[in-house]
Parts: structure tokens; C-alpha cells; sequence
């Protein structure tokens, strides 16, 4: 995201109980670094962030209130890392998201952060192995996990960044 599209998204009127930019992300993996740091930085241009820790009504109804918050959110920004496959609550996000993106028209920008975009496109690598756990998993749809991999899928196909330690 350039700082020109930044500063587009942050001149432009947000309305009640909307967001610029809603941030998908594995917490384990990245919310006290990267996220934590793309957070602070975009919401220092002025821009309304959905990041669960911050935005979740303490004793909602989770599955809601998310979808509702990616329903009114404008762009979005999916960081994808080793442990992203394995929530099935990122899963189901990335679905709702990429159904924004075909309805709406909504930018998403995928961030590779440790994983490479391949193994994410394809479900190889670790998230094969995420696959396979959910796949063992009698109680999960195949239909939903089709789902989430056509998700998967379309997400990883878009420009994106990728950000590695070497």
C-alpha cells in the first residue's frame, strides 16, 4: 500500500461504524510485531483499523460482530504466516473477505510474512499439513474446507508483499 493510497483512504469520509482498512492475521504468529507495527503506522495516517484486540465488543457474539466489521470495512489487508491455515476463525474471515472482494470490488492486498505465497496458493508446506488436520476433522464440511481453499487460493493470486528475515 503506497502512501498516496493511504492518504486517499484516510481524506475520504468514513462512515459511522466503518473501517479503512481491516487488517486478517493469525495473532500467535503476528500481532505483537508486524501487526502490531502495520496497526500503529496506519492508524498514524488517520485511518480507522479493524484489529480484533481492539475492536471487538467485550461479551459479543464474535462470528457477528467480524462479519459485520469486514462487511463495512474498505480495504483489507490479509497477513498471511506459518499458523494463518490452522484458525479456522482466519479461514472463515478470508472467505467473508474474498466475497467482499467479488461483490464490492473491495482492494485487498495479501502480506506473505515467513510463508511463502506459493505454499499458500497451492495448500503446500505447512499448509498442507493445516489441511490435513482439518480434513481429519469429522465435524468440518467438505464443502466449507473447499471453501477456504478457493479462499486461499484467490488471495495468494493477487500482488501482495512478501516479507522475510533473509
Amino acid at each position: 500500500m503506497t502512501s498516496s493510497t493511504i492518504q486517499r483512504a484516510s481524506s475520504s469520509t468514513c462512515i459511522r461504524n466503518s473501517y479503512h482498512v481491516f487488517l486478517s492475521f493469525r495473532g500467535e504468529d503476528t500481532r505483537k510485531n508486524f501487526t502490531d507495527h502495520l496497526y500503529t503506522t496506519l492508524v498514524a495516517y488517520g485511518l480507522q483499523v479493524f484489529r480484533d484486540d481492539e475492536e471487538l465488543e467485550k461479551g459479543g457474539d464474535i462470528a457477528s460482530d467480524l462479519s459485520r466489521a469486514i462487511e463495512e470495512s474498505k480495504i483489507f489487508i490479509i497477513i498471511f504466516s506459518k499458523n494463518y491455515a490452522n484458525s479456522r476463525w482466519c479461514l472463515n474471515e478470508l472467505v467473508k473477505i474474498i466475497e467482499q472482494m467479488e461483490e464490492k470490488k473491495s482492494m485487498v492486498l495479501p502480506v506473505f510474512c515467513h510463508v511463502n505465497p506459493s505454499d499458500v496458493r497451492k495448500q503446500s508446506g505447512g499448509y498442507e499439513e493445516a489441511f490435513s488436520n482439518h480434513e481429519a476433522d469429522a465435524n468440518q464440511e467438505k464443502e466449507r474446507i473447499q471453501n477456504w481453499r478457493s479462499a486461499l487460493t484467490k488471495a495468494a493470486e493477487l500482488s501482495g508483499c512478501h516479507v522475510d528475515d533473509q
